[in-house]
């Protein structure tokens, strides 16, 4: 409500923190129920979507690095693709043109068989997961490509092959190097989750406008979602610290900065 006095406007806002713990009307639910449904959302896709991401992402990754030129072709091509296409456009891509272009029993079973919210969080989970991908195979490509050639060197002599060159010196070096890069995607996944809203999966922003239009509490709505957003990133990036000082090498990467 605005209220003008001597040319001056101001707002009156009745703060109502306690709006959490009142019924929404629809069962026994209340408000809080419905963040922490949207949160339990927001956690599945970004867990899942970073595996998709880390595990296909470490395969590009490696690709960009082999002698092959064709291979690293392959990745590079994919990479610009998912960079350079908004996310948004990714998802609507996913979610609205991909099932019309399945086999008939898998488009029916898509859109008819699988419940609204199910088909939404594959949609935006593979979308998520590809998306990122693109960007891990750039932080794994140069944790490889800083890694001294001697490395290489060393494993073919020891006789190992290409394969067990990558996967016994190369990757776990790289990954040691990479860990402040990656915990940004990782946080940044759990951050682009929110699109899942525009295709009508409940995760947590969805629920913070749905509490926000129910209730009428605007403010306390949008300040528990970016409060619950800022100690979910927090405690990532806490937990990735830790695991990047417990993986060091001495000499390999530095920790703190120091």
């Amino acid at each position: 409500m605005c209220v003008s006095r001597k040319g001056e406007t101001r707002m009156n806002y009745n703060w109502d923190w306690g709006i959490f713990f009142k019924s929404t009307g629809i069962g026994s639910e209340i408000y809080l129920d419905w963040f922490l449904t949207g949160l339990g959302w927001t956690v599945a896709i970004a867990l899942v979507g970073w595996i998709i991401a880390l595990l296909l992402g470490s395969l590009l990754g490696v690709m960009r690095t082999l002698p092959n030129r064709w291979i690293a072709g392959i990745a590079t091509v994919y990479v610009e693709v998912f960079r350079n296409v908004p996310l948004l456009v990714q998802l609507f891509l996913w979610y609205f043109l991909v099932p019309d272009l399945l086999p008939e029993p898998l488009e029916i079973w898509f859109k008819q068989d699988l419940n609204p919210a199910t088909s939404a969080y594959l949609s935006v989970v593979v979308c998520l997961g590809l998306f990122t991908a693109a960007r891990v195979c750039e932080q794994v490509r140069t944790g490889i490509q800083a890694l001294p050639k001697g490395q290489t060197s060393a494993a073919y002599a020891m006789g190992f092959t290409l394969p067990q060159t990558y996967w016994n010196v190369l990757l776990p070096q790289a990954y040691r190097i990479i860990i402040p890069p990656l915990t940004s995607e990782f946080l940044n996944i759990f951050k682009n989750s929110s699109v899942a809203s525009l295709i009508g999966l409940m995760e947590l922003l969805a629920q913070t406008k749905q509490t926000a239009e129910f209730s009428a509490n605007l403010f306390e709505a949008f300040t528990l979602a970016t409060l619950i957003y800022f100690t979910l990133n927090m405690s990532l990036m806490l937990l990735m610290r830790l695991l990047e000082k417990k993986v060091s090498v001495p000499g390999l990467i530095s920790v703190g900065g120091k």
